[in-house]
């Protein structure tokens, strides 16, 4: 009988031990393996449960914003004392810091001033002189600065827009709960924006001030040469693969011709071979100049959230802060809004607006000075106040309004880990509200 040495039992228990080991292990990993794969199993079964609220919840609000639109009347205010919203897309993070800082400490913020309506224009001048004009953010020359018993923590001052909200909410913005999701409304005024179909206008008269325009309008917001390039080429492709942008509309009438098949005596006999005959049958439509104008917005708002332009270059932020998101998409009309309302857009837009007629910087500051007191009714009102620059206003009347009716509602709806969101585009004359388009996202 063959003797075991110490030396190979001490072998095969390592041997069985380095087994046990690597089995162990094999095991452990297939273990992990498993419960992080249920780990994700149920995390993604729980996120889809989590978007399907959050998407019934968006779907939920953005019903109720379109049933409620008929009520949307917003109102301006006067904003005479308070730092005017046009240049906070300019100012740096410190800059605008310092802002808040001296309003809250001086008090230039009076809530009566802000409440004031459309129709208080008491000790108003009906014309303002442009070549009088101070610095839009010069507060301390504001009469009502200095009251010591009024201050306010910078971070909760805000400046207020046209509408008494930050640019360019229209409305307090809604929150609601429907089910689990916590569900956000804002209203956003559109012709407060660039609009980006005025970079393809084609009229030889205008052409080279509509490219001015863009192009200053991006070096405003810190878009570089290049892109600017690339975004002018890119608005070139779109504008020769559709119509021609147009401002007015006529009423038309269309002949529609539908082809009609008649029986004949002989073919209502049983007996008889069957013979028909074709005929035309003519009706008139008539489309009326808001229905063209509906179509057409359509048409660009589609090719404008296409593929076709590069809105990362427009959505690139101008300014990193973590207390404001600046960047050029938030200033640029994409839904084919084509007017700019010049009691609501910031300065860089009004200056776009304005170079189709000339003296664009002069008109745009008196602009600014003169709706912070006292919005602007009609052009004719604008064109008196003015009346140094009534022919470059003339020339830029297709261009521009007093009011409003192009709007956009963002929902935003959040459900546990989940988000889900849409933008719907709507036009407003009156009561009656006509939907351009819906994105969801």
């Amino acid at each position: 009988m063959k003797k075991v040495g110490p030396y190979n039992c001490n072998s095969r228990r390592g041997m069985v031990l380095l087994v046990t080991l690597v089995v162990l292990v094999v095991l452990s990993t297939l273990a992990y393996t498993l419960s992080s794969r249920v780990a994700a199993q149920r995390h993604r079964h729980k996120y889809i449960i989590d978007y399907s609220k959050a998407r019934y919840g968006c779907d939920s609000a953005v019903k109720y914003a379109l049933a409620t639109l008929e009520e949307l009347d917003p109102k301006l205010i006067s904003r005479p004392n308070v730092p005017d919203f046009s240049d906070l897309f300019a100012l740096s993070e410190v800059e605008y810091q310092e802002l808040l800082a001296q309003i809250a400490g001086e008090s230039g913020y009076d809530d009566s001033d802000s409440d004031r309506s459309f129709d208080d224009t008491s000790d108003i001048p009906d014309v303002l002189d442009a070549n009088d004009i101070s610095d839009i953010n010069d507060t301390e020359d504001s009469n009502d600065i200095g009251d010591d018993s009024y201050y306010e923590e910078p971070d909760s001052v805000e400046i207020p827009g046209p509408y008494g909200l930050p640019w360019p909410l229209v409305t307090e913005p809604i929150e609601i709960e429907i089910g689990s999701a916590t569900v956000r409304i804002e209203i956003e005024d559109e012709n407060a924006k660039y609009p980006l179909c005025w970079a393809m206008l084609d009229d030889a008269e205008i052409k080279r001030e509509a490219k001015a325009g863009f192009e200053t309008f991006c070096e405003w917001m810190g878009i570089s040469s290049g892109d600017i390039s690339t975004l002018e080429g890119q608005l070139e492709e779109i504008k020769a693969t559709t119509k021609p942008l147009k401002f007015e509309f006529k009423p038309i009438t269309k002949i529609i011709r539908t082809p009609t098949t008649t029986s004949s005596a002989a073919s209502r006999s049983r007996t008889s071979s069957s013979r028909t005959s074709s005929r035309t049958r003519i009706t008139r439509k008539t489309i009326s100049a808001d229905a063209q104008l509906a179509e057409q917005t359509v048409l660009f708002a589609r090719l404008f959230h296409s593929s076709m332009v590069d809105t990362d270059i427009l959505a690139r932020p101008s300014i990193v802060s973590e207390s404001r998101d600046e960047s050029a998409l938030k200033y640029t009309g994409m839904w084919a809004s084509m007017k700019v309302n010049i009691n609501t857009a910031p300065r860089h837009v009004l200056e776009a607006a304005f170079i189709f007629g000339g003296d664009a910087e002069r008109i745009a500051e008196a602009v600014i000075q003169r709706r912070r007191i006292k919005p602007f009714k009609d052009i004719e009102e604008l064109r008196k106040a003015l009346f140094g620059y009534s022919d470059s206003i003339k020339k830029c009347e297709k261009y521009i309004t007093t009011s409003s009716r192009f709007f956009t509602i963002r929902v935003t709806a959040v459900s546990g880990g989940a988000k889900a969101s849409s933008v719907i585009a709507i036009t407003k004359s009156g009561n009656r509200v006509q939907r351009v388009a819906v994105m969801n996202i």
